[in-house]
Formats: C-alpha cells, sequence, structure tokens
C-alpha cells in the first residue's frame, strides 16, 4: 500500500512509527532527490530465519537495505538482485527483491574464517567480504533479457560499492550511508534481541547532465580531453553531500525518529519535501509445487543420490523452509 505524498511543514514533524517502508524525498534548490529505509519487523525476520554469527548478518542486513533501496525505485514490474561473489570468509551473499517490496536474502560464509576475523577484532565488512565483485540485475521476466551492472569489490564495504557503482557505470554523484544493529526488547516477561536496519542515500541530478557528470569526479580520474580544471564539484552538491555525511547511524534505526523526522533534521535550511512512503515485507518465493518441479527436472540418477533415509529433504536457502518428500513423489514418470 502507498501512502499519499505530504510536504514536511516549517516546524519539525512529530516522530512516528514507520518501520519496513521506503520513503522518497527531494531537496529542490540542490538538485538533491533520495530514499530513507527503515526496517524492523522484515530485517529481524530475514536475519532470524538463520543462525548467521553477528557480523555476518549485520552484512546481511546491510546488504538487504542497499537492495531494497534501489530495488523500490524500480518503475518496472520485476526482481532487482544484489549478488557479491568474493574470496573472503563471506562468499556469496543474494538479496532478491521483487516489486512492488517482496524481499529475501541470504549468505554463504565460512564459520572459521568470521570465528578467526572476530577473534582478531577485525570483522568489518571489508575483512568479511574480500575481494571479488558486486553485482546487481534487474530481471523483467523470461521474456525480456536481463540487465546487470558490475563492480569490483576489494576490501571495502557495501556502501563503498554502491558510490562506485553508480560513479563508474551510471555516472550519478550519489551517497549511501547504511546501519544496522540489534535492539533488546521486552518479549513475554524476558528480553529479545531484534534486529533493526535503515538507510538514506542522496544523488545529485540537475539538468545539465554535464553538471552531473563532473559533479563527483576526482582532478585525477578525468577522461582523456577534459581539462582538469573542469572536474570541479559543483557547490550544490558538496553542501547537500556535507549535510548527508552528519546523520549518524542510530538515526538511521531509532525507531523514535520517523523517515520524515530524519530528513528535516538533514535539510531543513534548504527545504525538503518528502513522498508517499512504500511498505516492503519479507516473502519468500519457494514453495513445495515450485521445489517439487525443481526435483523432476533433475536426473533419476541425481534424485537417486538425494535420497537420505528413504526421503529427498529440500531446506530454503532463503527463508530455511524444509521441503521433504517421498522418492515415488518426484519421479519424472509420474508427471
Amino acid at each position: 500500500m502507498t501512502q499519499p505524498d505530504i510536504s514536511i511543514p516549517s516546524r519539525a514533524p512529530a516522530a512516528v512509527a514507520n518501520d519496513d517502508t521506503v520513503m522518497p524525498f527531494e531537496v529542490a534548490t540542490l538538485d538533491l532527490r533520495g530514499r530513507v529505509v527503515r526496517l524492523g519487523p522484515v530485517v529481524d525476520d530475514i536475519l532470524s530465519q538463520h543462525d548467521y554469527p553477528p557480523p555476518v548478518a549485520k552484512l546481511v542486513g546491510e546488504a538487504v537495505v542497499l537492495a531494497v533501496m534501489l530495488g523500490s525505485a524500480l518503475k518496472i514490474d520485476g526482481r532487482f538482485i544484489l549478488q557479491t561473489q568474493t574470496d573472503g570468509p563471506v562468499g556469496l551473499l543474494v538479496v532478491d527483491y521483487t516489486t512492488p517490496g517482496q524481499v529475501r536474502a541470504c549468505a554463504r560464509f565460512g564459520k572459521d574464517g568470521v570465528a578467526a576475523l572476530v577473534a582478531a577484532g577485525k570483522a568489518d565488512a571489508g575483512a568479511l567480504l574480500g575481494k571479488g565483485h558486486l553485482a546487481m540485475t534487474i530481471d523483467q521476466g523470461p521474456d525480456t533479457s536481463r540487465y546487470q551492472g558490475m563492480v569490483a569489490l576489494d576490501g571495502g564495504t557495501l556502501e563503498d560499492a554502491a558510490h562506485e557503482y553508480f560513479l563508474r557505470s551510471e555516472q550519478i554523484p550519489t551517497r549511501v550511508r547504511l546501519a544496522v544493529a540489534e535492539e533488546l526488547r521486552p518479549e513475554n516477561g524476558g528480553a529479545r534481541h531484534r534486529w533493526r536496519a535503515g538507510g538514506i542515500m542522496l544523488q545529485f541530478l540537475p539538468q545539465s547532465s554535464e553538471r552531473a557528470r563532473v559533479a563527483d569526479l576526482d582532478p585525477g580520474d578525468a577522461p582523456e580531453g577534459m581539462e582538469v580544471q573542469t572536474a570541479v564539484e559543483d557547490d550544490a552538491w558538496v553542501q547537500g553531500r556535507m549535510l548527508l555525511e552528519t546523520v549518524e547511524a542510530v538515526e538511521l534505526i531509532d525507531p523514535a525518529i520517523s523517515s520524515e523526522r530524519l530528513v528535516y533534521r538533514l535539510f531543513h535550511e534548504p527545504g525538503v519535501r518528502v513522498f508517499g512512503t512504500a511498505d516492503v515485507k519479507a516473502q519468500c518465493s519457494c514453495s513445495r509445487d515450485t521445489v517439487e518441479a525443481m526435483l523432476k527436472s533433475f536426473s533419476q540418477d541425481d534424485r537417486d543420490h538425494m535420497v537420505e533415509d528413504g526421503k529427498i529433504s529440500v531446506t530454503c536457502e532463503f527463508c530455511s523452509a524444509n521441503y521433504v518428500f517421498a522418492p515415488g513423489e518426484v519421479d519424472a514418470k509420474a508427471s
């Protein structure tokens, strides 16, 4: 469900609960547009379905925020898939966002490698990922070609990779902030740790494409033939980026700070307009029927090797749902 557009008044709006939403906003005087993502139960549901060590869970949460942020900007029906493949302890990370707001995620990791980083106090995102690449894929269905963009990962964070992607592939000056943390909440006379996540993206989108192209260009990266002095950051983008850099991680995940209040804090001086929020929910696309169809597509020999204790058991990597079949149920001849 999409809520109607609203404009932030001259005074700061009251904090409201707005978990599991994406809120676009605009700072027209600076040619800036952005999005705020706030996730509560959605990211907690996704991470609680797996026994990830806390640093891995935090990394998966960051990837979920980034995928929701980018996928929710699509103007078409389809899927946005964010995937990393690297040589670090977290060798594979996948987030699947399906319009208009369904998301699922999973990761493969080496327990020993993660434990070693934790023991050394070096379990940050860059160390967990290592070197490899980040791929972002738009899939509009079987009758349409996929679009895929890719950027190298070289020991940096997902924020770093997003900045590099937009600069190199889209030539859009972009800054992203991501935050994930656990909170301790009362439950059934005790307390339970719950995950929260949030993020904000800011982009410089002036009417002049040339103005946008040089806004985030380092003089050392100027294309051949371009005079170095032309690669000067636009004042509006400098101001917007500096304002964004003042946001603290806790502000992105604090349930007492609404998305509206957050952008008001950041951009009330130049003036900011917010648009209607869109809802996000954690939902996996797996089902018994789809798993059965997949098993029937395998050769009989492959299926025979899957039988253990007289049954075939398949667990979804995304949601950890387990599907159990008798060998005869997935016999291709039976279909």
